[in-house]
């Protein structure tokens, strides 16, 4: 697959994934809708294969490498969600794979990567090219590299959470008004904004960062790519690229209504809103949008609003850090 993705791609990922991804529900919480003044729904992807999104791109991008070259193997660079997503996704397929992980990423992640078969190749992000370490790899086993959000693939695989959300809401008879959904490198709200523009036109979708790193806020009031800043620091390490990406950034600025960012206050207080109300667990990354609905980055009062929780791996230390956090 080249080019750019459409709607019709997201949907041909939805079939490819038929029986290997989950299909996650839409969770609700009277008690949060109550407290925040609207009707919230919760799309929770910490229930999906590997506790990501990540694997449904994934699985999508490796299913259309030729068969001719499959048995070279692939290679991704990863904090760990995409990592174990590509590594799960090439166990079920039969064909090797190689991670490049940064040495301080979650373990919860480093061990999971391994336990799905992956050969986890340690990086100092501070010091060492992961760039030229990945290209390295690739070239060394003539694999394919499978980049975790600027593919084609990627982006229509990550889509079918949006496509997920609108069938469920006509099953529901529910119209949303706003959808808000985690950001990094933009895989999932590019594929999730292309389907939505089709399925639910009027649904206003805003991606969430944490502050620091809200590149594509940032990107969007500037009409153009800018990075973030490299010392910057945050807990939602699943969120941490370094700029959006050339292809989803492209998709992004059309299709977005617009950018909100959270503190990392903010993003703990979530995940303990989501154990307490939803008895959901979530990375700190996983937890933005949410976050983002409870602290009033956006007024979500009197309206319908989805979010999409991203994903689940999370170490039990940060997770206890933030079950500490009291809620006022």
């Amino acid at each position: 697959m080249t080019g750019k993705p459409t709607a019709s791609d997201i949907r041909r990922a939805a079939l490819t994934l038929e029986g290997k991804a989950r299909r996650t529900p839409l969770l609700e919480s009277s008690l949060l809708n109550e407290r925040l003044g609207c009707r919230l729904l919760i799309k929770p992807e910490m229930l999906q294969v590997t506790g990501s999104f990540k694997f449904r791109g994934a699985y999508n991008r490796i299913s259309q490498i030729p068969d001719a070259d499959k048995s070279k193997g692939v290679v991704a660079f990863s904090s760990g969600n995409h990592a174990q997503g590509v590594a799960l996704a090439a166990r079920m397929m039969g064909i090797p794979a190689w991670i490049l992980m940064p040495s301080d990423a979650p373990l919860i992640k480093l061990d999971n990567t391994r336990a799905y078969g992956a050969q986890v190749v340690l990086y100092d992000r501070q010091q060492d090219d992961r760039d030229a370490l990945s290209e390295q790899l690739t070239i060394e086993h003539g694999a394919t590299l499978i980049r975790p959000y600027d593919d084609p693939a990627i982006i229509a695989g990550q889509g079918t959470v949006g496509l997920e959300i609108a069938d469920d809401m006509r099953r529901m008879g529910v119209q949303a008004d706003l959808l808000l959904v985690p950001c990094g490198g933009g895989g999932l709200i590019a594929g999730t904004a292309l389907i939505m523009a089709e399925e639910s036109p009027d649904t206003k979708v805003f991606s969430v960062e944490p502050k620091g790193f809200d590149d594509t806020a940032r990107s969007l009031v500037a009409g153009k790519r800018i990075s973030n800043a490299a010392n910057g620091v945050s807990i939602c390490d699943a969120l941490v690229a370094p700029e959006p990406g050339k292809l989803t950034f492209a998709i992004n600025t059309r299709l977005l209504a617009g950018g909100l960012s959270v503190t990392d206050e903010d993003v703990a207080a979530a995940m303990l809103c989501a154990f307490n109300e939803l008895k959901l667990v979530s990375e700190p990354g996983g937890a933005v949008a949410l976050a983002a609905a409870l602290s009033e980055a956006i007024d979500v009062a009197h309206q319908t609003v989805v979010v999409v929780m991203s994903g689940g791996n999370v170490d039990a230390g940060t997770f206890q850090k933030a079950l500490d956090i009291k809620l006022t």
